[in-house]
């Protein structure tokens, strides 16, 4: 199969105004929501009583958003088509009691989120962001999108030996930023900033989710300008593609034989174990709300999750120019070689071989190329929101993604083309 004959740069340039906008999972399912505002979607409230009306819905919990169309002549046990993915990406967050420094530095108390690569944020111009939980139950998102914070490296002149025996970083000792100056650290300072940032009264925020971000902008890199870096593509870019899929397929407002659904999860870095996460019970309650509400029965519910597939759609691994060897020697997926489909034997992702006659299916029809993606026998294997998805719900799921490198890195790279390809095959997907 071959590429689209026509790439289309401006899905590329969205993501990446989507990566900026998007610093917390928080932002991304509030920018996610808003672009499905426009296409003419609208939120439900989980506490309201659903109607089956048909149209564009969805959900908004914490940082997740499961968002859905239903389209004219569905029946109760309409199967669905799912795009699943997640909103968080690793990083540094900041604890319950953040005001901290010595020798006249003033820093803030961070807690490392999931798996980053600790170096990474090192040396680097960082903001935070993030939600404020308000003394009257309400909450507000705040983003101080300048540089506001450093993690410094030691000098190689006070560790002569670092580039001989590699760098050592102490996750509690060496990764706190620097915010400041002053010997008067007094408990509050932080949150009364952000106050102050925000426009809201002392004293007003009794509750915080922050986390850092790198303030540098997302960009085109390489002669012909055929690479992106930016942040949090593992896995904002899943995110977008998505959302921009789902708007795409309602658009076109014709008779589906499926029930086109975004699932977006917060907290995939750390297990999925939440009431945001893809292991809670976030995507049944929907699903079978949505069922209900269109009359069904839970004889409808089972025939419509019989015939429910699910994309679990993440970055994966492109092969690297500087570490050829920690491939699987007959897999290497290139940049901009189209999406990859993900295999592993022992369920760390949830493709089979009739899942990937689906997504083989959807890409022809999309005329979008896909690659292959097995680990290195001598390497761990990472995994997804995928067998969770599948395991929870009985639904079939395919893992699939786009090959970056720099996998949890403050700053990820992946192809131009990449993205848009991912896009296209989601559509056709979620089509049918």
């Amino acid at each position: 199969m071959s590429a689209p004959s026509r790439f289309d740069r401006g899905h590329t340039d969205d993501l990446m105004s989507f990566l900026a906008a998007s610093p917390t999972p928080y932002h991304a399912v509030a920018n996610a929501a808003e672009r499905l505002e426009k296409a003419g979607f609208r939120q439900v409230a989980e506490t309201d009583a659903w109607d089956g009306a048909t149209g564009g819905k969805y959900v908004l919990r914490g940082g997740a958003i499961i968002a859905w169309y239903v389209p004219e002549g569905a029946d109760a046990h309409t199967p669905f088509r799912i795009v699943g993915a997640h909103t968080d990406s690793p990083n540094l967050r900041v604890k319950p009691r953040p005001d901290s420094g010595a020798h006249g530095w003033r820093q803030v108390a961070v807690e490392i989120y999931g798996g980053p690569l600790l170096n990474s944020w090192l040396d680097r111009d960082l903001g935070l962001a993030g939600r404020l939980s308000l003394r009257d139950g309400s909450t507000r998102l705040v983003n101080v999108d300048r540089p506001l914070l450093r993690v410094p490296q030691l000098a190689i002149h006070l560790d002569r030996s670092v580039n001989a025996d590699g760098l050592k970083l102490d996750k509690q000792r060496h990764m706190q930023p620097v915010w400041g100056m002053g010997d008067d650290v007094r408990d509050g300072d932080l949150i009364a900033f952000l106050e102050e940032t925000a426009g809201l009264a002392s004293g007003e925020v009794t509750g915080w989710d922050l986390m850092v971000h790198s303030v540098e902008a997302p960009a085109y890199l390489g002669r012909g300008r055929e690479l992106v870096a930016g942040p949090r593509m593992d896995n904002l870019l899943s995110v977008h593609a998505g959302t921009a899929a789902l708007a795409a397929v309602a658009a076109k407002g014709s008779a589906l034989p499926y029930i086109p659904v975004l699932a977006a999860f917060d907290h995939e870095e750390n297990g999925s174990q939440s009431d945001t996460g893809a292991d809670g019970p976030l995507l049944g309650g929907v699903l079978e709300r949505s069922v209900f509400a269109r009359g069904g029965s839970y004889e409808d519910r089972a025939r419509a999750f019989a015939g429910t597939v699910c994309l679990s759609s993440d970055t994966g691994h492109a092969v690297h120019p500087n570490y050829a060897e920690r491939h699987d020697p007959t897999h290497h997926p290139r940049i901009d070689g189209g999406p990859i489909l993900k295999v592993n034997v022992n369920n760390r992702y949830a493709t089979d071989g009739s899942g990937r006659a689906v997504f083989a299916a959807a890409c022809e029809k999309a005329d979008v190329p896909f690659q292959s993606f097995v680990s290195n026998n001598a390497m761990p294997c990472g995994t997804t929101i995928g067998p969770i998805t599948a395991a929870r719900h009985g639904i079939r799921t395919v893992d699939i993604g786009v090959a970056i490198l720099s996998m949890h890195s403050a700053r990820e790279l992946c192809g131009a083309k990449d993205p848009y390809l991912l896009a296209n095959a989601l559509v056709a997907f979620l089509e049918g």
